[in-house]
């Protein structure tokens, strides 16, 4: 399977500002991420900073909240604010919470089965 994109929208839950942009999904990653760009052009309001490891090792990035959309669900996640990227990630914990996951054999997303046990 390569590469899965989708497009999605950025939105900062108090001001209703957003962005679209064509986002990698990283199955890998836990949470998402944004280049500072986006996350300073939105004013995604900062809860914090968390350590994280990445490609490059360990390193410290910006915690935002926000809302994220794709395929028309929207989800509040963590996102991280990063200087080393130049395009949106979607992690694990978004495509969780929109409840929706990879699909392996046709390269896309696809609804997701949401379990309360």
């Amino acid at each position: 399977m390569g590469l899965v994109w989708v497009e999605v929208v950025v939105r900062n839950p108090d001001t209703g500002r957003h962005a679209a942009a064509k986002a990698l999904v990283d199955t890998g990653a836990t949470l998402t991420a944004v280049p500072r760009r986006i996350a300073e052009e939105l004013q995604l309001p900062t809860i914090g900073r968390r350590r994280v490891m990445t490609a490059k090792g360990a390193t410290e990035l910006d915690e935002c909240v926000g809302v994220v959309e794709v395929m028309g669900r929207k989800a509040y996640t963590h996102i991280l604010v990063s200087d080393d990227i130049e395009i949106v990630l979607i992690g694990a914990t978004a495509l969780e919470t929109l409840g929706l996951e990879v699909d392996p054999v046709t390269g896309k997303l696809k609804e997701a089965a949401t379990y309360l046990l």
